[in-house]
């Protein structure tokens, strides 16, 4: 017997992450985040599914645990930072099951609450601070996370420019395109405009967003980053 399951109707486990799936798989990620009204294990179980095989669900799944711990935040804050820490474990090769999706993950959360600021730092710091056989993997994942905390970035945009800047010139189309994205958000789209080549350059990006990805290019997303510096 599921020791989770308390009570009639109670969820196991399983059958939580089953149902949750079902609402990545259609595209109801605000039903799936509601069923946190139920318990904050909702958001452990979303998390789990960023290892779905399938990206869309998997990236689905960090959007909807970014809208399930707002509803337990209202409640529960401390639960919330509980999921924030382990995420920020699971980036770690000593957590024994890499989580490559977490970045993204850490950043729905955080920007749901300002109760959570302190992990913004953290999480944009990633790319400063990780070695680079394992940010070859992270950096597309971070570049999105970056992007994704916006506004509040703030001062601590000053930290990762470098870093920003030089992947702005990555042989990989992606990564250009996600710190062109990044920059624009983060109130820096005014280096994007200076370097026209980005202007012209179109790599294939496939960025994702509101349930769904967008197949753009570097150059679209160099334009729109530049757009918001004037």
């Amino acid at each position: 017997m599921d020791r989770e399951r308390s009570g009639p109707g109670r969820l196991s486990a399983r059958e939580r992450k089953a149902r949750l799936r079902e609402h990545l798989a259609a595209g109801r990620l605000e039903a799936a985040a509601s069923m946190a009204e139920e318990g904050h294990q909702v958001v452990g179980s979303l998390i789990s599914l960023t290892y779905d095989a399938e990206p869309l669900i998997a990236w689905r799944a960090v959007e909807a645990a970014g809208l399930a711990a707002a509803r337990v935040g209202a409640r529960d804050p401390r639960a919330v930072r509980r999921y924030l820490r382990r995420l920020f474990w699971l980036i770690t090769e000593e957590s024994g099951g890499i989580c490559w999706y977490a970045p993204q993950a850490m950043a729905e959360i955080a920007r749901t609450d300002p109760h959570h600021e302190d992990f913004v730092p953290i999480i944009m710091n990633l790319i400063n601070e990780m070695a680079d056989e394992d940010l070859d993997h992270f950096r597309p994942g971070i570049l999105w996370a970056i992007g994704r905390l916006g506004p509040l970035a703030g001062e601590n945009i000053d930290d990762v420019l470098a870093s920003l800047d030089a992947a702005l010139s990555h042989p990989e189309a992606q990564v250009r395109g996600l710190a062109a994205w990044a920059m624009g958000t983060t109130g820096q789209g005014a280096r994007v405009a200076i370097r026209p080549q980005l202007l012209d350059d179109e790599g294939p990006v496939r960025l994702y967003g509101g349930g769904t990805f967008t197949e753009t290019t570097v150059s679209a997303l160099a334009g729109e980053a530049a757009a918001r510096s004037g």
